[in-house]
């Protein structure tokens, strides 16, 4: 997988995607820098390959949508992870 990989947008909803499931890793990177108060500027160059000076709105946008999905993760997500379930 590359950072080319990304959506914008990561899929919404109420289930699981194979989208959430290939970027596992990256919704916990997320979550750390999140915790640790990281600059999302800096986030969004090192994880999404992204100069926020260059469009901000739309790495915002990016950094924003992603975080909110691994929080989601953190609440239901994982429990359709941990019974295997993929949609």
């Amino acid at each position: 997988m590359t950072k080319a990989d990304f959506l914008d947008q990561p899929p919404g909803g109420a289930a699981l995607t194979a989208y959430d499931h290939a970027h596992l890793k990256l919704y916990v990177r997320l979550l750390d820098a999140d915790a640790a108060g990281a600059d999302w500027r800096e986030v969004v160059k090192v994880l999404f390959d992204l100069d926020a000076a260059h469009d901000e709105a739309r790495a915002q946008q990016i950094y924003s949508a992603h975080l909110d999905r691994a929080k989601w993760m953190t609440r239901s997500g994982f429990c359709e992870l941990l019974q295997g379930r993929l949609h």
